[in-house]
């Protein structure tokens, strides 16, 4: 039904498969180092582990720093003098020196993977509590499969990022600072030639991470995109199989997933070149050590254990550097990630409450909507001067084409959406006056589009009320004539329903929505073409439930068949947005207009079918 039946039924569920062009990010960071920011806000949380894992970094990084000391001794004082007790000693020392580091280093990773995982599990849970909050327009404009990207894909990116990357960033700056000071104090001669080779190593870093950022965010964007095209080829399997169009889903698949593949390698092909650079830097480096400390040693300038001593270092000061260029290889896919993760939190939802909403307690059932207009999109009207009211009680049935707007209104009602323009009122009240989750409680909904969620069905009808016994949830199915069917699986209501109801048919996911809005007991009660997947002989038991159900509360019954409405109190006719007829059965028959001839024509089709 364009926007107005069909979409925003499935809206109601958030089964929304929108533009994929709206769900990209833009192809540069925004704001990396506010990125960051927020990123050690979350960490923040986690002191006392960050601290422990800080101070593990720092014993690790200084026995680091002793390790080459003492082999500079072992060979001017022990090995050269050819003392056999005193190098044995020195190695029985520096063999305690590694373990020390090799123990210190795991405790500090294990403690950073503990602060990782749970700013992780922070951030995924205040994401998902997010999308929560978000209005049916945000889903509108992004596909499940990018949304599912962000929660978990992104999220893994940036888990992994923090867990292996910053301790290393800690440890590489204190080794880099230490090892300076350490090069410095024995040889401020070599220690210049060191650095000598950094500003290379910099100038080749910035330049290849400058080139391979936005291919770590187009990678992203395709894989967020990948994935929105299998979410829907399973969701839609069955529709694929009936159309035959097998290929052409495959085909789609294939040149999304040879779009990833190329930015993936773009990615990876460029952010390889830097190992290989730096560790070509390094060797220059420690050539050029080697070089200047024998000339050094010839002259008696340096000693051969200084030298020894040396090289160490200058490993030790080229590796941090080298795990920082790494990183931060890392750290483009991360921020990326993270970016897109925070994109969703800073949405605004387009429906909020307001600061003093008033909290449905119940409803008498009241709703009038005053002259209202509503677009789903900016200057495009689907509802115009939608004028009527509706007593407490009353049963009213909403009746035209497809994409006329029939489900737009009760869209509004249940304020998925608010109006555009006039006032929507339910007991004298704006709308927008209550409280939206309490609101919510008070109308029952029955989709066309029915969705079930994973579980039993004991547990798919009780989510009308959770706190519903096993009594109410049996006496709910047999009011919807779901009893009968439930009964004769072999494990009765403990039967378990596959995500979406896939080995349930139509119908019977129908049945099971209608007793879950029975379950609800709500003031308020929409069913939208909520039999339509029914058969003849089961529709006249489940029309005696609706009754039931909506008798003494106010109903509104979007129907095709308009057979099921003829005891409505009141039909309103929708065209292209408009009323443009309303009264009651024999009313609208009577001026045989728009609605005598939509009757006549099924009457006419019924009776032929009967017939035949």
């Amino acid at each position: 039904m364009s926007k107005t039946s069909s979409q925003s039924t499935s809206n109601m569920m958030n089964r929304v498969r929108g533009p994929r062009g709206l769900s990209g990010p833009v192809e540069k960071a925004k704001d990396w180092k506010g990125t960051i920011k927020r990123i050690w806000d979350l960490m923040e949380k986690q002191k006392v582990a960050l601290v422990t894992s800080i101070i593990f970094v720092i014993l690790s990084t200084i026995l680091g720093l002793v390790g080459p000391y003492l082999i500079g001794i072992i060979i001017d004082g022990y090995i050269i003098p050819k003392d056999i007790a005193g190098t044995v000693i020195f190695l029985g020392i520096l063999a305690v020196v590694y373990i020390g580091i090799a123990l210190f280093t795991w405790l500090q990773t294990f403690m950073m993977v503990r602060v990782s995982i749970e700013t992780i599990r922070s951030l995924r849970q205040n994401l998902f509590n997010k999308l929560q909050t978000l209005s049916l327009r945000f889903f509108d404009k992004r596909t499940h499969g990018d949304l599912m990207s962000r929660v978990t894909n992104d999220i893994d990116t940036l888990n992994n990022a923090l867990s292996q990357s910053v301790i290393q960033i800690l440890s590489s700056t204190l080794t880099i600072t230490g090892v300076s000071i350490a090069m410095f104090s024995l040889s401020w001669v070599l220690a210049i030639v060191t650095l000598l080779v950094i500003p290379l190593m910099i100038f080749t870093t910035k330049k290849l991470i400058k080139y391979s950022s936005s291919h770590f965010i187009k990678r992203q964007r395709d894989l967020g995109e990948l994935n929105g095209v299998i979410e829907e080829s399973i969701a839609g399997s069955e529709v694929i199989r009936l159309f035959g169009v097998e290929e052409k889903s495959n085909q789609q698949f294939s040149e999304i997933n040879e779009r990833l593949r190329k930015s993936a390698m773009d990615a990876d092909t460029v952010s390889g070149f830097l190992g290989p650079v730096n560790n070509f830097i390094n060797n220059l480096g420690l050539g050029l050590v080697i070089a200047v400390g024998a000339v050094l040693t010839v002259y008696d300038f340096a000693s051969v254990g200084i030298i020894g001593a040396f090289v160490l270092y200058s490993r030790q000061f080229f590796r941090p550097i080298n795990q920082l260029s790494n990183l931060l290889n890392m750290f483009q896919s991360a921020i990326a990630g993270a970016e897109r993760v925070f994109e969703i939190m800073d949405e605004t939802p387009d429906i909020e409450d307001k600061g003093n909403a008033k909290v449905v307690d119940s409803l008498k059932g009241n709703v009038e909507f005053s002259h209202v207009y509503f677009g789903y999109d900016e200057g495009k009207s689907i509802l115009k001067n939608i004028d009527f009211s509706v007593k407490a009680g009353e049963k009213i049935a909403l009746v035209g084409p497809t994409g006329s707007g029939k489900t737009t209104i009760i869209n509004l009602l249940s304020r998925f959406y608010d109006v555009t323009a006039g006032v929507l009122k339910v007991d004298g009240r704006d709308i927008r006056d209550y409280q939206i989750s309490s609101l919510r409680k008070k109308i029952g909904v029955v989709l066309q589009d029915t969705f079930l969620f994973s579980g039993t069905i004991m547990e798919n009808i009780r989510y009308g009320k959770l706190g519903a016994t096993d009594d109410d949830v049996v006496t709910s199915a047999k009011m919807a004539s779901a009893h009968q069917f439930i009964k004769h699986f072999p494990k009765g209501y403990h039967t378990h329903i596959t995500s979406g109801g896939g080995n349930l048919s139509q119908g019977q996911r129908q049945l099971i929505a209608i007793a879950r809005a029975i379950l609800a007991d709500s003031d308020i009660l929409i069913l939208d073409e909520a039999t339509s997947s029914i058969d003849t002989t089961t529709e006249i038991e489940i029309q005696k439930g609706i009754n039931r159900l909506t008798e003494g509360r106010t109903s509104f019954i979007i129907a095709h068949r308009l057979k099921t409405i003829e005891n409505a109190d009141r039909i309103l006719v929708i065209h292209q947005g408009e009323i443009i007829e309303s009264g009651s059965h024999q009313e609208l028959l009577a001026k045989k207009g728009v609605y005598f001839e939509m009757y006549d024509s099924q009457f006419i089709l019924r009776e032929s079918t009967v017939r035949q």
